[in-house]
């Protein structure tokens, strides 16, 4: 077996390597010989990088041949996974991009619907701007997708599986050629539906996406790949941050990383291969349950339900009004209420959405009509059962909260023949993170908000 050490050494030296090539930003033709590959590990929370008990040797060593950002990434409010992961690759905030959360109050019918896991949409039908990997494939380059978020039928992904379950999803969603080629070669994709059932199937299911990543780059050597590890997030949900359970699937984690840092070193474009490990949000410990459906339990309609509707999304939540003929009292109400309640750190009005990069249910009827945000150790549920609004809950973890706590920040990681070695690149914005793949791939991505995190670079000689 070859240390992962051993496998970083080399890694570095191909960093060496890159010296001898033109830099970014000199040609503004794509870059046909170079890969990028975005890794997200869904969960990772930057604080865990300073953390003694976190076992991150893989992400540490690549932190130290490259750049990092050691304040961390701010994420997109609410910090749920579909919207930061379409912030990741559009370099949006959500009233852009347009997945502006987990899923959505349909006020016609009244029924939540669901962005996560994609049960419902196509990509072309929730992501309003372009992708850096549309823009990669417009300009000629190969581009792959291992269940990144909202992707589901992604025209511009080239071998893809989608974030899904169920039995036919990867048979329906993912590419077919290369599912073939994966059966061949022994991969077992069909047990994937399987282990996405199983308590423990985030560990089994991160062990085979890592395999997929190898098996693309070594045989079809795509420009830019997009893969999203889930086991950190799954462990953190159920044990909370911080906890021994958490501390192993960081361990995990890490140990998938050096699959693929082992696989890229194996791989056709080893010297000419960006690493970006990232991630999407950070974590808050649970301890109680903020019942916001029984704050306004007296509030009916004329048939009998609820004149305010909820969708909570974590340490988030949305709240709909439903009776517009109340709409001005109901607001009111809304405002009078809320703030009194433990836990609730702000309510904002769709007045102030845009502080908070989210549209308005006048852009678009899926937004509420307020967010509220809570604090740590509370979480928002949908439940409308007993008394008490707050109530004790077992502990856990949660994300969803206000993106300026450091809690909540993400993790940023780069390194590359390009990239500086060493340097840290402070806090940063997730919106960054498209217009720096864009640069490195030698593509244009004007829609993006985000700046290329220029300091990343080495500069010209």
């Amino acid at each position: 077996m070859i240390h992962p050490l051993r496998c970083l050494a080399a890694f570095g030296a191909s960093l060496i390597l890159g010296l001898l090539t033109p830099l970014i930003g000199q040609t503004a033709e794509p870059r046909v010989d170079d890969c990028v590959i975005l890794i997200s590990v869904d969960g990772l929370a930057n604080f865990y990088l300073d953390d003694p008990k976190a076992e991150l040797p893989t992400i540490r060593e690549l932190a130290r041949q490259g750049v990092c950002a050691r304040q961390g990434m701010t994420s997109s409010f609410p910090t749920v996974t579909w919207p930061n992961h379409t912030a990741l690759v559009t370099g949006t905030s959500p009233a852009k991009h347009g997945v502006f959360s987990n899923s959505y109050l349909d006020r016609e019918t009244g029924k939540t619907i669901p962005f996560l896991p994609d049960p419902h949409f196509d990509k072309d039908e929730i992501v309003k701007v372009p992708t850096v990997y549309d823009v990669a494939a417009q300009a000629g380059l190969t581009t792959a997708g291992i269940i990144w978020p909202a992707t589901r039928n992604a025209r511009t992904l080239h071998w893809t599986v989608p974030d899904m379950g169920g039995e036919d999803a990867w048979p329906k969603y993912g590419t077919p050629s290369w599912m073939a080629e994966l059966r061949e070669a022994g991969i077992p994709v069909d047990r994937h539906a399987a282990w996405v059932k199983e308590p423990s199937g985030g560990v089994q299911r991160d062990w085979l996406y890592t395999r997929l990543l190898s098996h693309v780059v070594k045989h079809h050597q795509p420009n830019l790949v997009l893969i999203h590890l889930v086991e950190v997030d799954h462990a953190h949900h159920k044990y909370g941050p911080r906890t021994p359970e958490a501390y192993w699937s960081i361990s995990h984690a890490d140990d998938r990383v050096r699959d693929i840092v082992e696989a890229v070193r194996q791989s056709p474009k080893a010297d000419r291969t960006t690493i970006i490990v990232s991630s999407d949000h950070g974590f808050f410990p649970i301890e109680r349950d903020i019942r916001i459906n029984l704050l306004f339990k007296d509030q009916k309609l004329a048939n009998g339900s609820p004149a305010i509707r909820n969708v909570s999304q974590g340490g988030a939540c949305m709240l709909y009004i439903m009776d517009e003929s109340r709409k001005e009292e109901l607001t009111q109400l809304i405002l009078d209420r809320a703030p009194l309640v433990e836990g609730i750190e702000e309510v904002i009005a769709a007045k102030d959405f845009e502080r908070i990069g989210q549209f308005t249910p006048t852009a678009d009827s899926r937004a509420p009509d307020f967010w509220l945000a809570s604090r740590s150790g509370f979480a928002f549920s949908d439940s409308s059962n007993g008394d008490d609004i707050v109530v004790p809950r077992p502990l856990g973890g949660t994300h969803g909260y206000m993106p300026n706590h450091p809690e909540m920040h993400a993790t940023l990681v780069i390194v590359g023949p390009d990239i500086r070695k060493g340097e840290d690149l402070g806090l940063v914005s997730s919106l960054d993170v498209a217009p720096t793949i864009a640069e490195m791939l030698g593509v244009a991505l004007p829609t993006a908000d985000g700046k290329p995190l220029k300091r990343a670079f080495r500069p010209a000689p």
